[in-house]
């Protein structure tokens, strides 16, 4: 377990593994606490500690930050809301698997959104082809008789934990452009719009649930038989084009989708 490590100064701390320091200064606007906080919550999300890893006891906290215990307290409790951390009663504090929150409210790649929440997010490219659509994919991004389709398939990471498998549909003539660009590190959304000049409008999603078979738990490390959420998803132009079709699936212990729904003019009586 890496450890903290008070230094020479009174309020410096130190990490084993990477070595590294981050000042809690108390005299700071930055309450001590929240300073706290983004020390543990950067070496978390730099992977300084894995998942299921055991956290330093509040103990050794108080002693590397020289703070009170209710300084310490407040830094994890305000991990555990952000899901970052979880506690077993009577053995201690301990780093979760990386669980990622998606606005259903706006349409972002999973690169984008992950990262401006500050976690680390790249994907690993598995294939990326020409093939001869389903009917389903046809209809959906609207193409004739006949046309061919770019199938690209990733494995989305997040914090170096694998969360979803995407299987993505876009006609040829994007697919071609595609095929040179960065997809490891970029997303679809990005390069259409920054790169292609070709502005998003809306997206329609059906969002279910299913079961990992061989080929999904092989992917994002789970056990065959493992809760799965589905969703499919048809992202169109801002002209009202399909030009985006995709099946993802997201391991069900690290993913959530977040909306806010307002109540709209109800009957009246």
């Amino acid at each position: 377990m890496s450890r903290l490590k008070a230094s020479s100064g009174a309020r410096v701390v130190s990490l084993r593994e990477p070595a590294s320091q981050a000042d809690v200064q108390p005299g700071l606007p930055v309450p001590l606490y929240e300073q706290i906080k983004d020390v543990l919550r950067s070496r978390i999300l730099d992977g300084s500690y894995q998942p299921h890893q055991q956290m330093p006891s509040e103990s050794e906290m108080m002693s590397a930050f020289a703070v009170s215990r209710i300084t310490v307290r407040q830094a994890l409790n305000d991990l555990q809301n952000e899901g970052l951390i979880f506690r077993i009663h009577g053995k201690g504090t301990f780093v979760s698997k990386p669980k990622a929150f998606q606005d259903l409210g706006q349409l972002q790649g999973f690169n984008e959104s992950m990262r401006s929440k500050g976690y680390e997010a790249f994907a690993r490219v598995i294939s990326i082809r020409t093939v001869q659509p389903s009917a389903q994919v046809q209809e959906k991004l609207q193409l004739p008789k006949r046309a061919m389709v770019t199938e690209l398939k990733r494995v989305r990471l997040l914090n170096r934990e694998p969360v979803s498998l995407d299987t993505t549909y876009v006609p040829t003539a994007i697919g071609n452009r595609l095929a040179k660009e960065d997809l490891a590190t970029r997303d679809i959304f990005v390069i259409l719009e920054s790169d292609y000049r070709m502005p998003l409008g809306h997206a329609d999603l059906r969002i279910g649930s299913t079961c990992a078979d061989e080929l999904l738990a092989g992917h994002l490390k789970v056990e065959e038989g493992s809760p799965v959420l589905f969703i499919e998803r048809t992202t169109h132009d801002a002209a009202g084009a399909p030009i985006d079709y995709e099946h993802l699936y997201y391991r069900g212990d690290a993913f959530q989708y977040t909306v806010r729904v307002n109540r709209g003019p109800g009957p009246q009586g």
